[in-house]
């Protein structure tokens, strides 16, 4: 059984605080005699004599650990041979920025687990960031919508919030928003943005996390069938705000006129299927994207849309792109932000972007770490999931041929590579290498 674990500094860029395991897990595993071995960090979310404190031992040097956790990609330069690992690495969908990376793993001949992988036999995951990836979003988007509202002149109560990352905790934030609630309670919104929509498109873990924060705020829900005779009837408050959650059966229609809507259906013939989300954007102020996208399905929001039917006097004004594919699902994130400058302007006569909220265009919040700017609640969340899988990745003799590994069916089914080899699972990746 293996007896050292290692947690690799992050450093990707500025913005990643987050650890996979806090200092109270840490503290727990070395009670039962495990050893911990954490490198220094001076950005990190805990400091280092916390997790000494938490008896673990603090060192650059990681090569005595039989399996490192981490959150981002490790660097090529990192890999010791037949080392264990854990991480989002990215690599699933072939990935060309990570081939390099998956390339040296199996050069090295190294086991390689993946979180995003870490699923049950009906495909839910069990190690995730997502519910904080909405809770960040949504509050980023909320800030955003404040601040272009101004710049339009119109002043609002979202003026009153700050960006998750300059919030001490999450529960400051709450504070914050129940201020912004109290606020559309008593004086209610301004009339020329009501009534103020929030869209979700999806409602999974990171769906769940963003509604949770715009549960907070004073709101009613209101079906999307139900959305354009809502609005033609005027029969809303400014003292509110609308929430609209979209499923798979709201966005789509059959091709085929006689055909109807069947969820697995979709899911395996998307081509028989045709996107209709955009007769719900005329009456959305903010969509919050949450959905899981690849290039099968129909798009939410397309370039061509924007251009024929965007102005400014358009009710949508923010696009918060918690997925955040490239010319995904919401095609005019053309790119992915971080923290220190986390949206841009789609400028739908151009085809273009310019940074910040100014602009004739929808404003594109498109943070893909947004996680990190909740690092201590994320942190914690993110290692009670991991916690449970610990001893019995320690347990596993990763010298055995994969076919007699003896792992968890959960952990199993997300070891992406061993001993040199992608596993069967995978191995559809070798036509990316």
């Amino acid at each position: 059984m293996p007896e050292t674990i290692g947690i690799r500094r992050e450093d990707k860029n500025e913005w990643e605080r987050r650890v996979p395991l806090a200092p109270e897990h840490v503290k727990k595993l070395t009670q039962q005699g495990i050893n911990v071995i954490i490198q220094p960090s001076k950005i990190r979310i805990f400091k280092d004599e916390e997790y000494e404190s938490a008896g673990a031992k603090v060192q650059e040097d990681l090569s005595s650990c039989e399996v490192v956790f981490g959150i981002k990609e490790f660097p090529i330069s990192f890999f010791e041979e037949g080392q264990g690992y854990m991480f989002f690495s990215h690599v699933i969908k072939g990935q060309k920025y990570n081939m390099p990376m998956l390339q040296k793993i199996l050069d090295m001949g190294c086991t390689l687990m993946d979180y995003e992988t870490v699923t049950d036999d009906k495909k839910i995951r069990h190690i995730f960031f997502g519910n904080y990836a909405g809770l960040a979003g949504t509050i980023e988007s909320l800030y955003t919508l404040g601040k272009r509202l101004e710049w339009e002149g119109i002043p609002t109560p979202f003026l009153g919030l700050k960006r998750p990352l300059d919030y001490e905790s999450l529960g400051e934030a709450r504070v914050a928003l129940e201020v912004v609630a109290k606020w559309i309670e008593t004086e209610g919104l301004p009339e020329p943005i009501t009534p103020l929509v929030i869209g979700f498109a999806g409602y999974g873990n990171v769906s769940k996390g963003g509604q949770e924060i715009l549960d907070i705020l004073p709101h009613e829900e209101i079906a999307p069938g139900e959305l354009e005779s809502f609005i033609e009837k005027g029969e809303f408050s400014r003292h509110k705000v609308y929430k609209v959650v979209f499923y798979e059966k709201d966005k789509v229609v059959p091709i085929d006129p006689a055909g109807t809507f069947e969820l697995q259906d979709y899911f395996d013939h998307p081509e028989k299927y045709r996107g209709v989300f955009d007769q719900y954007l005329p009456h959305v102020t903010a969509l919050i994207n949450c959905i899981y996208w690849t290039e099968d399905y129909p798009r939410l929001v397309t370039k061509n849309w924007l251009k024929d039917n965007w102005t400014r006097d358009s009710k949508l004004k923010v696009l918060g792109d918690i997925s955040c594919d490239i010319e995904g699902s919401i095609e005019c994130t053309l790119k992915s932000t971080d923290p220190g400058n986390p949206i841009y302007v789609y400028l739908p006569g151009k085809g273009d972007i310019v940074d910040g909220w100014k602009g004739e265009g929808p404003v594109v919040m498109a943070v893909d770490t947004l996680p990190c700017e909740l690092p201590r609640e994320s942190s914690t969340f993110f290692g009670d999931l991991l916690m449970p899988f610990i001893l019995d990745i320690m347990k596993a003799d990763f010298k055995a041929d994969f076919e007699v590994l003896e792992l968890p069916p959960e952990i199993k089914r997300a070891v992406i590579t061993h001993k040199g080899q992608l596993t069967p699972d995978y191995e559809y990746i070798k036509e990316f290498l």
